[in-house]
């Protein structure tokens, strides 16, 4: 089981680590896999609208620059051939895409495989939500500096979409926000450090199961008291 040290949202650290789901860290990391997703991830960001042209595309040309003997000189057909200064260029870019699809579970690999990578370096924290009523950056670099990452390249993983906890940083190059069901592997090895909320593992925060528990109990007692209508 892999560990990783937990916050409060007003960043004191907890006496006790978070253990950290095993179906998402269990201590592989996959090299080659990862060099595929960020070769592909990089790939598929690029237009390929890159062109020159050949030299059947440059103007001019047609005519024999001059006759094929007598003058001493190589003989030439057309002052666009590559070698000429104005020519065309020979084997030059042409517009292409450069996109390229991985399969789901190899997608899936690199992403565990980064996320242990992050882990077994220590600079994965826990914390147990990131949340704002309105965007403030100056409180977000303050909780940051309790998690001793003031100036490191952070990824901030939140518990679905958080507008206001994404205002927050988005002034701020070294931060990003995105939602952990949406972070690539590319994404998580870019940053040098991870800032995940508890909860957007799937499991409930404590507050949340300590609020169920008592409604659990009352809404089984009501079954058990409710009669049973006999039918005539």
């Amino acid at each position: 089981m892999i560990n990783a040290p937990h916050y409060s949202a007003k960043g004191v650290k907890r006496a006790e680590a978070y253990a950290l789901p095993a179906e998402l860290f269990d201590g592989t990391v996959n090299e080659d896999v990862l060099h595929q997703a960020v070769k592909s991830f990089l790939g598929n960001q690029r237009q390929g609208t890159h062109k020159v042209k050949t030299r059947a595309e440059v103007s001019g040309g047609g005519r024999k620059p001059y006759k094929q003997k007598g003058t001493g000189r190589a003989r030439q057909g057309s002052n666009r051939a590559p070698h000429w200064r104005g020519g065309g260029v020979a084997f030059g870019p042409s517009p292409r895409s450069y996109r390229t699809e991985l399969p789901k579970k190899v997608r899936q690999l690199a992403r565990r495989s980064a996320l242990n990578a992050r882990a077994r370096e220590g600079m994965l924290h826990v914390i147990e939500t990131v949340a704002f009523q309105a965007p403030k950056t100056q409180e977000l670099l303050g909780l940051l500096a309790k998690l001793s990452l003031e100036g490191v390249k952070t990824l901030i993983l939140t518990d679905g979409s958080k507008p206001a906890v994404y205002l927050s940083a988005r002034n701020v190059p070294h931060l990003t926000v995105l939602p952990f069901a949406d972070a690539s592997a590319y994404d998580i090895l870019r940053a040098d450090a991870l800032v995940i909320e508890g909860t957007a593992f799937g499991g409930e925060s404590e507050a949340e199961e300590a609020e169920a528990a008592p409604k659990a109990k009352k809404s089984a007692a009501k079954k058990k008291a409710a009669p049973t209508t006999e039918s005539e």
